[in-house]
């Protein structure tokens, strides 16, 4: 059965942003988060505490996390992959952060410099600070429906993965396509193994949209019970280590398919629209959104 609502996460400003070749500014960065805070989003990942020599884009961390507008129920979230990271992240006003691994060796060996289980074992620290400070930690999981170096991945594969951040603390792991490869039927696959180790109540969707797959997706999640799922304004995105990557779903895009299947969201996509249209201007590019290149001139702001 489908779920009755959806909490979507917006991933715009962190994984929307990260393979921008100029440096966006830091205003204008804030100005998005405003907007998309606006539409009425409840989960905004604002940015990542990585090194500003591999993420040249994510530099300002801190001067964005300690510049969103607060809202009541708004949770600001920030990848953090070690515990300097975190450490930075909760010292600027972070409310959640997450880790990220990967289900493919080459992707993990490419993406972070070490093995799956090797990664696994450097989050040890920072889910230890997590727990003391009760900071709640989001487990991504890369790679899990086909690797840019390996092909196809194994539905167990990932499972194992996901089960390790689980067990190790994560309270929800997002489960990802990164170079848009899936079909409905490899997700469903994917699902089945991935529920037989952790809770689909504490799973969730992310899918790029290279082959024009990310809906289907998303609604053979929905018809296995998934209820979170990642989207980025404007279909910004990539992956700086995955070849061939394109952008991410549309958030514009997946609110419009679930608006049209009665799910609940609590978002506006006028709001979204608006930040859509904002931040192709401040980038001067066109939108990946399907449903703001239907509508250009449907609303105003």
């Amino acid at each position: 059965m489908m779920p009755a609502r959806v909490r979507l996460v917006e991933v715009g400003p962190r994984d929307g942003l990260q393979n921008e070749a100029a440096i966006v500014a830091t205003e204008v960065k804030l100005e998005l988060i405003r907007r998309l805070a606006d539409s009425g989003l409840s989960h905004i990942e604002a940015t990542a505490f990585v090194s500003p020599r591999r993420v040249p884009q994510m530099a300002d961390h801190d001067a964005v996390m300690r510049g969103v507008p607060r809202r009541a129920g708004l949770i600001y979230s920030a990848l953090t992959p070690n515990l300097v990271g975190f450490e930075a992240a909760m010292a600027a006003g972070a409310d959640q952060v997450a880790v990220f691994g990967a289900a493919s060796e080459s992707f993990s060996q490419r993406n972070i410099h070490c093995s799956i289980a090797e990664s696994l074992q450097r989050f040890e620290a920072l889910m230890h600070a997590a727990r003391e400070r009760a900071v709640a930690v989001r487990g991504y999981v890369s790679c899990v429906l086909g690797c840019p170096y390996e092909g196809a991945i194994a539905p167990a594969a990932v499972a194992a993965v996901a089960a390790a951040l689980y067990q190790m603390g994560c309270h929800e792991i997002s489960l990802g396509d990164t170079i848009g490869v899936g079909t409905p039927g490899r997700t469903s696959a994917m699902l089945e193994a991935v529920a037989q180790r952790v809770p689909v109540e504490r799973l969730a969707g992310h899918f790029h949209d290279t082959y024009g797959q990310a809906l289907a997706n998303v609604y053979a999640a929905l018809q296995f019970g998934v209820a979170v799922f990642d989207a980025s304004v404007a279909g910004l995105g990539g992956c700086p280590y995955a070849p061939g990557a394109s952008g991410n779903l549309a958030t514009e895009d997946l609110l419009y398919m679930l608006d049209g299947l009665g799910i609940e969201t609590g978002v506006r996509l006028e709001g979204l629209l608006a930040a859509d249209r904002y931040i192709c201007a401040a980038l001067a590019r066109p939108t990946q959104s399907r449903v703001a290149l239907a509508r250009p001139a449907a609303v105003t702001g």
